[in-house]
């Protein structure tokens, strides 16, 4: 099997804080990356998403290139703090569908407005319903036009890391799960306001899933790769598709949480029906049992039960194991425990050293990623996934977020002084498997 389906979408995916730059244009008003980026030490190299990749002013060329390498879905996100004038969306959602170019929205990608966090941010309640009315403004401007919405991006990523660990913005700690119900409250409430103005639409929320494997057998070993995939996985594809939370993880956070947070009503809302759902997928993880409680900084509050084990075999420049089996048997899990819903790999994508040799920007190894991961989707698909869709991340170079700079995911170099563009030899790669329509 080398070919896709002819409907087959072959995109790529970016966020808006992540390129955008232009922070003060236009009304934009501050989000939590603004401040976590002006706070001493919490970016490496004191970095912003100030400049990004200054895709605010360049988005026309930036559309153009996307054209030239053969895309027939392009997957942005709406930044809540542009909430007071849209026009840049509207005219990019424009130019998208002049190319041919399918519009994929996202309206929540990590850049929650400063004035929400300071009432709260995604601890309180309220901010769900905030959301919701940002949902209603951004479907009504732009819902005639979009294929696709994605609701929220990676809550895994908000709650854990935003509150649990503070890596991220927000950063401070707090109850996790309250983040992660209010997360998924938003993402439900925002599905009948998406309904309404936008019924053409799709309607999705991108999940990042991880394959889950247990170092051995041994049943403690065993009991951890389930906490771990409780946490990371099932904690959001149970209420999203089944409605629920799982048990075994309320049970296991007794002493953490009392999820008093939850109301009446609240997981019906979040299981509103979708249209399908978007699977970000980068490693796998190999856990196993502690023989004595340990803090290894890991963002799942086990009570130090767990150990995270290093996996053998190459990895990216983020130390990131690479092991495509893991997209293969994420899309085949999700599709054998929740049912033959239509699936998008909504992020896919990996950060290494490029190099520049006679003008040409050489990455054999995100290319090599890039096959792999297809071909592990292809096999996905030969065992029954109804999979529709595949987005590299990203488009562009980009600000990853408190890394800064460091690391390059882009199919296309960035240069941050000049913010020259140049096709690295992956995004001329990718532009000849969407040419064939297949590996």
């Amino acid at each position: 099997m080398t070919g896709f389906p002819a409907t087959f979408w072959w995109g790529a995916s970016t966020a808006a804080y992540q390129i955008e730059g232009s922070v003060t244009a236009d009304g934009r008003v501050p989000s939590i990356w603004d401040t976590f980026a002006a706070t001493p030490g919490k970016v490496v190299n004191g970095d912003s998403g100030e400049g990004a990749a200054d895709h605010y002013r360049r988005w026309e060329a930036d559309v153009a290139l996307m054209a030239d390498l053969g895309l027939t879905a392009y997957r942005f996100s709406v930044a809540w703090p542009r909430a007071a004038d849209l026009g840049f969306y509207d005219r990019l959602v424009d130019a998208l569908l002049a190319r041919g170019i399918r519009p994929v929205a996202t309206l929540y990608h990590f850049d929650l407005p400063q004035w929400v966090e300071d009432a709260g941010g995604w601890t309180n309640r309220d901010t769900a319903y905030r959301f919701a009315e940002f949902a209603a403004t951004v479907s009504a401007k732009l819902g005639d036009r979009v294929a696709m919405w994605n609701t929220v991006n990676e809550p895994w990523c908000s709650a854990f890391l935003g509150y649990g660990t503070g890596v991220h913005a927000p950063g401070r700690r707090a109850d996790l799960f309250a983040a992660v119900h209010h997360l998924l409250l938003a993402h439900g409430l925002a599905v009948p306001e998406l309904r309404s103005s936008s019924p053409r639409a799709q309607v999705s929320i991108a999940l990042n899933g991880g394959t889950v494997r247990a170092v051995s057998t041994a049943e403690p070993d065993l009991d951890a790769a389930r906490r771990i995939d409780g946490l990371l996985n099932r904690i959001f594809f149970d209420p999203v598709l089944r409605g629920e939370y799982p048990s075994d993880i309320v049970a296991d956070t007794a002493g953490v949480t009392d999820w008093a947070f939850v109301q009446p009503g609240d997981l019906a809302a979040i299981s509103a029906p979708l249209d399908a759902l978007g699977v970000n997928y980068y490693q796998p993880d190999l856990v196993g049992a502690a023989a004595s409680p340990v803090d290894d900084g890991s963002p799942y509050p086990t009570g130090g039960r767990v150990v995270h084990h290093e996996m053998p075999g190459p990895r990216t420049e983020m130390g990131w194991p690479i092991d495509p089996t893991g997209l293969r048997d994420m899309l085949v899990r999700v599709t054998a425990d929740y049912g033959p819903i239509p699936l998008y790999v909504t992020e896919n994508g990996a950060a290494f050293v490029d190099t520049v040799v006679d003008g040409r920007v050489r990455d054999p190894e995100r290319i090599d990623y890039l096959r792999t991961h297809l071909a592990a989707a292809q096999e996905a698909m030969a065992a029954g996934v109804d999979l529709r869709g595949y987005f590299a991340w990203s488009l562009l170079d980009n600000f990853e977020w408190a890394l800064g700079y460091g690391k390059r995911f882009g199919l296309v170099h960035v240069d941050y002084a000049t913010f020259t563009r140049t096709p690295k030899d992956s995004a001329f790669w990718y532009r000849d498997v969407i040419r064939r329509g297949g590996l």
